[in-house]
């Protein structure tokens, strides 16, 4: 046999395209190539794989050797080819029995111990196998585009990727070990799921003294997956309240788990909590590459790694222009696509935004015992910061006061515990109504769930009106009277709800 066909995958954003990797071996002056868009690291798999082979006890063929990894319009990157390489090479060169699927992928001969496999690993010096970037990222598309196939990576890799319950997922130490199974001399093991990475308990709500306003807002955009704009002088707990959300919301599905767990695994975050709403934090000096994603290998941003989660943009005016401006697309369609010049790479990015500014550069605006110190044109630039597209798309404005220090002798507020069961109770409303949160809700399925009474409509309508708001406020506004309904048990939209909608759409700056 001179020719071997085996499967991998090429990584490209959150998603793994299949890749066919042919082997021939033919006769000529002894030589070795790669081709099909191959970048330096796959290049340099030749001296890998020679090395590995001769190292686990096979010989290397001589002769022409091309290696052909196909479609050729995918950039190739990594060392994960270096095992179906390999392989196919000991195939090509008559050193492993040849079953018939190898040959031609699209025989009805199926041999057992090479059917449906999908290989990924990069090979050491001495034949060992080292772990492989994004395995769960690999085994997701695996388990999703090839039902019923079998995934064999490195064991240091196997182990997440045995998190995907659909899909076979075998555990690999050597090339040799590789070898035996194909030959059908052993069996390799099943990978055992790594555990979960533990997740720290947050921090409570009761920690939050006072600012009951604040504290509705907060379980409004929990309820809803509302994305949250609050505006106070310093020390009023902002920042507190907005650590405080992801307490409240329901923990993740095992499908949303993994997404997020495998957005982090692209990122080099392995060990990133799972199974709870991530939340992100970044510093407002971030550049709008660090929050969207970007590189000659895309890689996800800020916004990508809150998917599922909470991303707090504290001092929002002191982001760059660009960098907020960066935000409008995903706010509205859930994801990102970063454009290269061979391939377009996209992230998910369903994110709910909480941002936190002062009302003026000092921060003491409208403060009883402080005087500001900034004049009306400051004011006026560090507001004009902000688009106003961008405050369009956030559902909920609140205004804090600044804190009381009588709030502090007082007794500790509500805890965290009844007002997520409160938030579960209303997200399984949404879900059992209409597949989604609330926040989610558009065109049609508005006009279904949101319907209104006539004292409820001209209410809307004349609150817009004052407020000079758009199409999109009036639609954000109806988005969170559904929430606020939900929450009070109800299935018809009043008047009452609207009104309380419509106070979260005055940003008060």
């Amino acid at each position: 046999m001179t020719l071997a066909v085996l499967a991998s995958r090429a990584l490209c954003g959150l998603d793994a395209h299949a890749v066919r990797v042919e082997t021939h071996l033919g006769p000529g002056l002894p030589s070795f190539n790669v081709v099909g868009l191959p970048d330096t690291e796959v290049r340099e798999s030749r001296e890998r794989v020679r090395a590995a082979i001769l190292n686990s006890g096979f010989e290397f063929p001589p002769g022409r050797i091309t290696v052909n990894l196909s479609p050729a319009d995918i950039p190739k990157e990594s060392g994960r080819f270096d095992l179906p390489i390999a392989l196919g090479l000991l195939l090509a060169s008559g050193q492993l029995a040849a079953p018939a699927d190898v040959r031609d992928p699209e025989s009805p001969v199926r041999d057992p111990a090479l059917a449906g496999l999908v290989l990924a690993g990069e090979l050491s010096l001495t034949g060992a196998l080292v772990p492989v970037a994004a395995p769960l990222v690999i085994a997701l598309s695996v388990a999703r585009e090839a039902p019923g196939a079998t995934l064999i990576l490195p064991a240091g890799s196997a182990e997440q990727a045995a998190w995907v319950p659909e899909l076979r997922v075998l555990s690999a130490r050597t090339l040799a070990d590789v070898a035996a199974h194909a030959a059908g001399a052993c069996q390799l093991p099943d990978a055992v799921p790594r555990p979960w990475p533990a997740a720290a308990a947050g921090p409570c709500l009761s920690d939050v003294r006072g600012q009951p306003g604040a504290r509705r807002a907060l379980e409004v955009a929990a309820a809803g997956g509302h994305s949250l704009l609050m505006i106070g002088p310093p020390g009023a707990g902002k920042s507190m309240l907005a650590a405080r959300l992801p307490g409240l919301l329901p923990p993740l599905a095992r499908s949303e788990a993994l997404e997020v767990a495998a957005v982090a695994a692209l990122a080099g975050m392995s060990d990133a909590p799972a199974g709870q709403p991530p939340f992100r934090a970044p510093h407002h000096s971030a550049t709008a590459a660090a929050l969207v994603g970007g590189g000659s290998r895309p890689r996800p941003g800020e916004i990508s790694l809150a998917h599922h989660g909470v991303l707090f943009l504290d001092e929002l005016p002191e982001f760059s222009r660009r960098t907020l401006e960066a935000l409008r697309e995903p706010l509205e369609t859930g994801r990102v696509v970063i454009a290269r010049a061979l391939r377009a790479a996209q992230f998910p990015a369903r994110f709910q935004l909480v941002a936190a500014m002062n009302p003026c550069p000092c921060g003491w605006r409208g403060h009883p015992g402080r005087p500001c110190a900034c004049t009306p044109d400051q004011v006026a630039r560090y507001a004009g910061k902000i688009s106003g597209p961008l405050l369009d798309r956030i559902d909920l404005h609140v205004a804090l006061p600044p804190s009381d220090p009588e709030w502090m002798g007082k007794p500790p507020g509500e805890a965290s515990g009844p007002v997520r069961e409160r938030v579960a109770r209303c997200r399984a409303r949404q879900l059992a109504r209409q597949g989604k949160p609330n926040a989610a809700l558009a065109g049609t399925e508005l006009d279904e769930h949101c319907r209104l009474d006539d004292e409820g409509q001209a209410l809307l309508l004349q609150a817009m009106r004052r407020l000079a708001g758009s199409a999109r406020a009036m639609h954000r506004a109806l988005r969170v009277a559904r929430t606020i309904a939900d929450l009070e048990g109800e299935d018809a939209l009043g008047a009452r709800h609207i009104a309380q909608a419509v106070q979260y759409r005055r940003p008060g700056v």
